[in-house]
């Protein structure tokens, strides 16, 4: 890695949680001036502009995501155990090594779905690869007779997302970690009842 690509990784890395949690437009030059201890002239020599940035730390904060889960998945050996890490991991990513700031995916597609064409396709993009995840290990489940095969795993894959984002909404805005928790409890039964 070269000397400018380690700058730029460093970048990502010091200012992907703020902007998880304060968002695109809540980030400001000097928010990542004082994360990183660089200057304007140091950032926006290794990025183009704040967009460039802020769409590497979306790429970052979903990766990290997404090794969370991966890493809890290859412990399991069914599609059902393995589906029921996402319980596991959005009923208590402050226990995994989950982005700060939670689910990138939500936070990004509120703020980026009508201000923000360039992070809402990217959040888009994850909400597409993520049902492609889960529908395919959906039909491993048919595949290996876990599962019933009148079961859609599309329409189920984006009803278990709907539901892990709206549970992490809810609990978010209305600051009750409990109606989080019930809702993690309605996808576990869901996945269980998925014969």
């Amino acid at each position: 890695m070269s000397k400018a690509e380690r700058t730029r990784q460093f970048i990502i890395e010091k200012t992907a949680p703020i902007f998880n949690v304060k968002g695109y437009a809540g980030t400001s030059l000097n928010d990542m001036i004082s994360a990183t201890g660089l200057t304007k002239g140091s950032i926006y020599g290794n990025f183009e502009n704040k967009d460039e940035v802020a769409l590497a730390a979306f790429e970052h904060n979903l990766k990290c995501m997404f090794t969370a889960v991966r890493v809890e998945m290859d412990k399991k050996s069914t599609a059902r155990e393995k589906l029921l890490v996402y319980v596991d991991i959005y009923e208590n990513f402050l226990h995994h090594p989950f982005p700060a700031g939670g689910c990138p995916i939500l936070n990004t597609s509120t703020e980026a779905d009508d201000t923000h064409p360039r992070l809402r396709e990217k959040a888009s993009d994850a909400i597409t690869s993520w049902k492609n995840a889960i529908s395919g290990l959906i039909k491993k489940g048919i595949v290996d007779n876990e599962f019933s095969s009148h079961i859609d795993p599309e329409e189920t894959a984006i009803s278990i997302i709907a539901l892990i984002e709206g549970g992490i909404m809810i609990g978010k805005v209305t600051g009750k970690l409990n109606y989080r928790k019930a809702i993690m409890k309605a996808v576990q039964k869901m996945i269980n009842d998925l014969e």
